[in-house]
């Protein structure tokens, strides 16, 4: 299974950066290889002051050795050794009026002494973080989602959704970081459902996440827009660095593991504005996003 999903987020990489400078016209990603000095590495992919994204990544890695010990006691294990893959993606256009948007999916393996697997999941979803709201966008963004989902279970979008919406929360700020999407986790196997399953499950949603973003970015790439609201993004953005600087488990995960610092901090936006107290204008465009942020919405 790690074999075949590795082969995979391989593939995806490929799939992604490719479209993805394809929309920009302008930049290219970078690519960097690194070793994890514990075990396994990664190849990272960036794309930095292109025509529509100012910066953002397509990383994949794959990581292996001995769990460390904080690890351990959140998992309730001793003396385990883990193997862990993945892709994590975060874009941050230019322009305020397309959205920020991040995925990821990765598997996971644990194995005892003897080196036989003791526990194996995947893990993944997508969510969108605009900074004006286009509900039409939103609505296509969890049409897509949706689509997938009822392909495997009816049951499993209103699930994955709600842990989205309770997931990317700002509990300090008592708002969502965006309009959510997908975010599922420990997806193992049951009676009802194989490993195979899952990964069917998984790699679908990750072939989906071009035809969920792209249209939106190619509606709104070439609006104009003032100071006014780009000061407003980058206030935004500032709530984006905060949830994953406290909250993310995919962030903390990755620190806690030795993981490569340039890496996992990729997600964090080029510029930025944390301003004492800001409250945006009663009945304004910026006012309807955070009232939304801070009453999550069905959308489909």
């Amino acid at each position: 299974m790690k074999k075949e999903f590795v082969r995979y987020i391989r593939s995806l990489q490929d799939t992604l950066t490719e479209a993805l400078e394809a929309v920009d016209g302008t930049a290219t990603f970078q690519e960097d290889q690194w070793e994890r000095p514990e075990g396994g590495g990664g190849r990272t992919r960036i794309i930095e002051n292109g025509s529509v994204f100012e910066k953002g990544g397509v990383n994949i890695s794959e990581v292996h050795g001995t769990l460390p010990e904080s690890m351990q006691t959140y998992f309730g294990v001793q003396d385990a050794n883990f193997f862990a893959c993945g892709l994590s993606l975060v874009l941050h256009p230019k322009n305020p009026f397309v959205p920020t948007v991040h995925a990821n999916w990765r598997y996971f393996e644990m194995y005892d002494q003897q080196g036989d697997i003791v526990d194996q999941w995947f893990g993944g979803g997508l969510d969108l973080t605009p900074y004006y709201l286009f509900e039409e966008d939103v609505i296509h963004f969890h049409k897509t989602c949706k689509a997938v989902c009822d392909k495997h279970d009816d049951s499993f979008y209103s699930n994955y959704k709600e842990r989205c919406d309770s997931y990317f929360y700002n509990t300090h700020r008592n708002e969502a970081r965006g309009v959510g999407g997908l975010f599922f986790d420990y997806l193992k196997k049951t009676p009802q459902r194989s490993m195979q399953d899952w990964y069917d499950f998984v790699t679908e949603v990750g072939d989906s996440f071009l035809e969920a973003y792209l249209p939106i970015v190619k509606k709104r790439k070439d609006l104009s827009y003032d100071q006014k609201q780009r000061d407003w993004q980058e206030i935004r953005r500032g709530r984006y660095v905060e949830f994953n600087l406290v909250h993310d488990k995919g962030t903390l995960f990755g620190l806690k593991t030795n993981g490569r610092i340039e890496s996992i901090l990729m997600s964090l936006p080029p510029h930025v504005q944390w301003r004492y107290d800001h409250h945006p204008e009663p009945g304004s465009e910026e006012e309807k996003l955070l009232n939304v942020l801070q009453h999550p919405k069905n959308w489909v």
